[in-house]
């Protein structure tokens, strides 16, 4: 069947649940004291929640950062620091505990996935499972038992723009998407998660003719089997 013709199956407006599953995609960047997740501290976190907009095109609508203070015997390495920038013992610094940035961060994910219809949140990131790896030992240390994020599954803008644009290092695919690049302003977790939020809204919306070419799953198509680590 031609693609003008699975076109026309599709329905004419798409809620955010439908086009990913069922699943919230969140832009999440982590500034860290290092490369280790399980050693080395959490500094940063950003959260971008995304939507749809009244023409259909994938959007951000809020981010939502915090200070991170290093957990109790975290490493910090001089060399991750250099880049950051950030100096974790500023007096000045408005950092909170781990447990309590994760726990704002979530609170406004799963506000996000109730008004969305979306039963679980998915990470993007660039590179996305450094990200991942963090929050997920942060989650661990502060003993928090349900995440909204799914603990594995990702959508990794680093492979996503690899495909679209050819580059995989963030500040080259932002300027092949057209979005500029503020190497001053980089490697904080609120520019990092918007431009990365950015190149993904682009990368989506510029396959959104494919998305709308493919027909509707039949009924009785399979479903998977359910996988605990889901739960």
């Amino acid at each position: 069947m031609p693609a003008e013709g699975l076109r026309r199956h599709m329905p004419q407006t798409t809620t955010l649940a439908e086009r990913f599953r069922g699943f919230l995609p969140v832009v999440v960047d982590v500034e860290t004291g290092g490369f280790n997740a399980r050693t080395d501290a959490l500094l940063e976190i950003a959260a971008v929640i995304l939507a749809l907009d009244a023409d259909g095109r994938l959007v951000r609508e809020a981010t939502h950062a915090w200070h991170v203070t290093p957990f109790k015997g975290a490493n910090l390495e001089p060399a991750a620091l250099q880049v950051t920038g950030i100096d974790p013992h500023h007096p000045l610094r408005p950092a909170i505990p781990e447990r309590e940035a994760l726990q704002r961060i979530f609170r406004e994910v799963r506000t996000a996935m109730a008004a969305t219809g979306c039963t679980r949140a998915v990470l993007v990131g660039h590179n996305a499972h450094f990200d991942l790896g963090f929050l997920n030992e942060a989650i661990a240390r502060s003993e928090i038992k349900r995440s909204p994020f799914h603990p594995f599954a990702i959508f990794d803008t680093a492979t996503l723009a690899g495909v679209a644009f050819g580059q995989t290092v963030l500040a080259r695919a932002a300027v092949a998407a057209g979005l500029g690049w503020d190497g001053t302003s980089a490697h904080s977790a609120v520019y990092d998660a918007e431009i990365t939020a950015d190149l993904f809204c682009g990368i989506v919306n510029r396959f959104r003719p494919v998305y709308e070419s493919v027909a509707p799953m039949p009924a009785g198509a399979p479903a998977g089997e359910p996988d605990p680590r889901e739960a």
